[in-house]
């Protein structure tokens, strides 16, 4: 029951934290925070609270020393995002067990912003002809991020995990005409993620720790911008372990917890539940504090196994204020 009474603290402590929020007084205050949504579709059914979750290729984009405990010799993660204002999202996660070498892992991103128009400022020979101030001047080239990244990760003791990612990340937003002539808005820049898991041995309460986008900052024009750094705090812990009974190996009840500290927002704290039926169904809630347009969420997995390797399908459907709702689809694989 201690583990219980622990974990009860950690969340009446995240609660408390986030009624004492008052506003979004940090916003606009970064840049590239297209790093900071979440691509797992498992993540997303359970509000994002997956610090302490996430094993294996899944945990590489959320805490990277998950990628300890993938439990097969290769892990493999598609993942596809229908975020707001039609951008896609694209990802892709690896990760190899090297026994007592620990782990590596290796990850892509893109993201497609679209079609963007763009307009122009008017001289003084324009301006009668534009009376809105503007004109169009097309479609926007050259427009998108993507991001590359390498994972390394061991176990330190049976009990402690611990991993770093390095990617190259870059983000293009077209081409900006200017008095001085037409500038690309290209940035590239190497970030590190870091991450510890901790499982307390009591009963199947873990701690997990992570700061992701670590960098320096990027300067367009004579603006120096920072990027989205973010740390977070999670714990979870398998509420099936007090429930006594001969079925108990076959069901799961995992409760996670969340603290986010951004750079770019006041601190959130997420909050999810996922229930696993035989390790073969798995059905998720989860809930988004103090966040300005995202709050609950829900979603479902399937895992099955073919010629003795692991499939996964995984789905999430993330209510969205004022947008329309955000859907997340995985497919996993294990071998």
């Amino acid at each position: 029951m201690k583990s219980f009474k622990l974990f009860l603290i950690v969340l009446f402590f995240s609660a408390s934290l986030l009624q004492a929020q008052v506003g979004l007084d940090k916003i606009a205050q970064s840049t590239m925070n297209f790093q900071q949504v979440g691509l797992s579709a498992r993540a997303g059914g359970i509000g994002e609270a997956f610090c302490a979750v996430g094993r294996g290729a899944e945990a590489i984009f959320y805490n990277p020393s998950g990628v300890v405990e993938a439990g097969r010799r290769i892990d493999l993660k598609f993942y596809s995002t229908e975020w707001i204002a039609d951008i896609h999202y694209m990802a892709a996660a690896l990760s190899c067990d090297l026994g007592r070498y620990g782990a590596i892992g290796l990850s892509f991103l893109n993201v497609d912003y679209g079609d963007i128009y763009t307009t122009s400022l008017l001289d003084a020979s324009e301006i009668a002809l534009y009376p809105q101030g503007y004109k169009d001047t097309g479609l926007a080239d050259n427009v998108g991020a993507w991001s590359f990244g390498l994972t390394y990760g061991r176990a330190i003791s049976t009990q402690f995990l611990i991993a770093g990612n390095a990617r190259l990340v870059s983000q293009s937003l077209g081409i900006s005409n200017l008095a001085a002539g037409p500038t690309e808005n290209n940035a590239a820049k190497l970030v590190f993620d870091a991450g510890v898991k901790y499982y307390t041995g009591i009963k199947s309460f873990r701690f997990g720790m992570a700061i992701r986008n670590f960098s320096s900052n990027i300067k367009r024009e004579e603006i120096n911008e920072q990027l989205p750094l973010t740390f977070t705090m999670g714990a979870a812990l398998d509420l099936m372990d007090f429930i006594i009974g001969e079925d108990e190996a076959t069901h799961a009840l995992t409760l996670s917890v969340d603290f986010v500290h951004p750079n770019n927002h006041s601190e959130r704290v997420n909050a999810g539940m996922e229930y696993l039926f035989m390790e073969r169904v798995a059905v998720r809630v989860g809930y988004q504090g103090n966040n300005d347009i995202a709050s609950w969420s829900t979603g479902f997995g399937l895992h099955t196994a073919v010629e003795g390797n692991d499939v996964y399908i995984d789905y999430a459907y993330s209510f969205i204020d004022t947008f329309d709702a955000v859907n997340r689809f995985a497919l996993g694989l294990g071998f």
